[in-house]
């Protein structure tokens, strides 16, 4: 299982933060390979459950996101077992004149659908697609 784990100081309030990336459908703004997202439901916590497709190494793949847990302002849990096994953590923290969003990715590289020898290209991908993420949050909460 891969892993990746990037965060940032962000000029804004948390409570903007939480709610721009609690809300599934503005992912594809910030998150360059991120093609479309859809809501598919609401969990008893408030978060919503999402379908999604993503380009990795050139392929578009197709998954789903489920909210495991969410603490408004504090922390998310969605887990993917369609498309892209996966586990993103996401912790929303104050921080001196803002606050600091930290994001904790584990995935699996999906190598029957790559092959073997992308694996590693993908995975440093996946690094640079992640400094990229967090790097459009910082500018979209700031302006």
């Amino acid at each position: 299982m891969a892993k990746v784990t990037r965060s940032v100081h962000i000029k804004a309030p948390v409570e903007k933060v939480f709610a721009f990336l609690s809300d599934p459908c503005n992912l594809p703004e910030v998150w360059p390979s991120m093609v479309e997202t859809q809501v598919t439901g609401m969990t008893h916590t408030g978060g919503q459950n999402f379908s999604w497709e993503y380009k990795m190494a050139g392929l578009r793949i197709q998954g789903e996101s489920e909210v495991l847990e969410q603490v408004p302002n504090q922390k998310v849990v969605t887990q993917s077992k369609k498309g892209i096994e996966s586990t993103f953590v996401w912790h929303y923290e104050p921080e001196g004149d803002g606050m600091r969003l930290q994001v904790d990715v584990e995935y699996v590289i999906p190598v029957p659908l790559l092959g073997k020898l992308a694996e590693n290209v993908v995975a440093k991908l996946n690094e640079h697609e992640a400094d990229v993420l967090i790097e459009n949050i910082k500018t979209r909460m700031e302006t």
